[in-house]
């Protein structure tokens, strides 16, 4: 299955499986939404499952949420994560918070998913990664799946949980496997043959990282799109380099993070988001405090330029394999 094809399943085990999930948002009806994600959901379940909403992403987050605590699973789709602005006070100050607020009289099961990250060229509105705006969010559940295997189970995972998941999927990633060997795009928006994806109902917990690739020489801590950049640059540099996809960011896995610093002695963070203040300055800062005495030379970071999303220079912006390699000699000659 490509990724969309595996989000398209897990909805559908999902909405099968348990008559309170249901999915809103715009166009993911009858048109199945604008990636296809929920392609033939409302043709099968109907309109009270799966319908649509205004263009109003305040109204569709704002809706959900009296949803959820009244004890349905609604599953939002805002189009791009560009788009969540409007609804951030929702998320923040509502979904975030009902829990606590209501001291556990209410919870909040609701999946939010979103587009993100670059790669179709759709400039500053359609290409941004604000993974960073929901980490720092206490009550929030933040998930990034990397390969379309882990869309499914992670997603099924989201949709059990019982309070708000912010669930981004890399568009790069979309209609993969991308190739991370390139700096441009060649073949990363065509349509491919997808990733070995079990059919059955099944889940990855939240919280739990994989290693991609087992190293000793450094650790690449990463998510979504860069793991693959990174698993091609490591390749095109011949270092024995650990690669960790943390898949979720929060919860974050720390012990497989720290253990795989601890053991190599250095480290790189990478990921597709603007450098200052992304999720990478967290990872860093953990890092250096729990591994400073392991650490044999400053944690490195790759990461997107400290600009406004170009658009004619998408391709010089994504943080490429070359500049991750860049960034492994540093490690290495430090």
């Amino acid at each position: 299955m490509t990724m969309i094809e595996a989000i398209q399943n897990a909805h559908d085990l999902a909405m099968g499986a348990d008559p309170r999930v249901v999915i809103m948002g715009q166009d993911v009806g009858y048109f199945g939404g604008v990636f296809r994600c929920t392609a033939g959901l409302q043709k099968k379940y109907g309109r009270t499952r799966c319908f649509d909403a205004p263009i109003s992403e305040s109204g569709i987050v704002g809706a959900a949420i009296g949803m959820a605590a009244y004890g349905l699973k609604p599953c939002v789709e805002i189009q791009f994560a560009d788009y969540m602005y409007p609804a951030y006070d929702q998320i923040v100050s509502e979904a975030a918070r009902l829990r606590y607020r209501s001291a556990g009289e209410y919870t909040c099961p609701l999946v939010i998913r979103m587009p993100t990250g670059g790669g179709i060229y759709g400039a500053q509105t359609h290409s941004q990664s604000p993974e960073a705006l929901f980490t720092h969010v206490s009550g929030l559940k933040t998930v990034i799946p990397s390969t379309p295997a882990d869309a499914k189970g992670l997603l099924l995972a989201a949709i059990d949980d019982p309070d708000p998941v912010i669930f981004l999927e890399p568009k790069r990633l979309y209609n993969g496997p991308f190739d991370g060997h390139h700096d441009r795009p060649v073949t990363s928006w065509k349509k491919h043959d997808g990733g070995e994806v079990p059919e059955e109902d099944y889940r990855i917990p939240l919280g739990q990282a994989a290693v991609r690739r087992e190293g000793s020489a450094l650790s690449i801590v990463t998510y979504g799109t860069m793991v693959h950049v990174c698993l091609a640059a490591v390749e095109e540099a011949g270092v024995d380099a650990e690669v960790i996809d943390l898949r979720t960011l929060l919860p974050l896995d720390r012990p497989t993070v720290m253990q795989s610093v601890q053991k190599t002695g250095r480290c790189i963070v990478a990921h597709e988001a603007t450098l200052t203040c992304g999720f990478g300055a967290e990872l860093t800062a953990l890092i250096q405090k729990a591994c400073f005495y392991h650490l044999e030379a400053p944690v490195e970071r790759v990461a997107g330029w400290d600009t406004p999303y170009p658009h004619a220079s998408e391709w010089d912006y994504f943080p490429g394999p070359q500049r991750v390699i860049d960034a492994i000699n540093r490690v290495m000659e430090a």
